[in-house]
C-alpha cells in the first residue's frame, strides 16, 4: 500500500482511485497555474483536491500566504475555471473532466492560530522546568 501524501481524500482513503485522481488534477491545475499572469493568484498554493466517487465534482483547496479570505482569488479562480478544467481534459486520462470547485483551506491558519494561542499562553504561565528541579534534587542527594 503507497503512501498518501497532503490532504487526505474524504471520498476515501489515500491510494484510493479518487484520491490519485484528486492529487492528478491538483498536480496539472497547478502547473497551469504557472501560465496564469495574473497577480491575484501569485501567492496561492493548491493544498488538496477531495473528488467525488464519480469523478464529476472535485473541490479544489488552496491557502495563499498574505490574503486568505481575499474575495479576488475567489473571482479569479472563477474567471478561470473552464480553462483550468480544460487543463484538467488535457492533463489527465479521465472520460470527462469534473466539474471543479475552488475552496479556501482553513487548515493552515487554524492550526497557526492554535499555536499562537498555545504560544501566548506558555509565555503567561510558563511551565516549570522540570529538568532544573531534578537537578537539584540529585545534588541535595535525595
Amino acid at each position: 500500500m503507497g503512501k498518501g501524501r497532503g490532504r487526505h481524500n474524504r471520498s476515501g482513503a489515500p491510494g484510493t482511485r479518487t484520491a490519485k485522481a484528486g492529487e492528478l488534477i491538483r498536480r496539472v491545475i497547478a502547473s497551469e497555474l504557472e501560465y496564469i499572469e495574473d497577480e491575484r493568484l501569485e501567492l496561492v498554493s493548491l493544498t488538496g483536491v477531495d473528488v467525488d466517487r464519480d469523478l464529476h465534482k472535485a473541490v479544489v483547496y488552496f491557502t495563499t500566504f498574505d490574503r486568505d479570505g481575499d474575495p479576488e482569488i475567489d473571482e479569479a479562480f472563477e474567471e478561470y475555471r473552464g480553462r483550468l478544467r480544460h487543463a484538467v481534459s488535457q492533463g489527465t486520462k479521465l472520460r470527462r473532466a469534473p466539474e471543479l470547485e475552488f475552496r479556501s483551506d482553513s487548515t493552515l491558519r487554524s492550526a497557526a492560530r492554535i499555536e499562537e494561542i498555545l504560544r501566548q499562553e506558555a509565555e503567561r504561565s510558563p511551565v516549570p522546568d522540570l529538568d532544573s528541579g531534578a537537578a537539584s534534587e540529585a545534588e541535595d542527594g535525595r
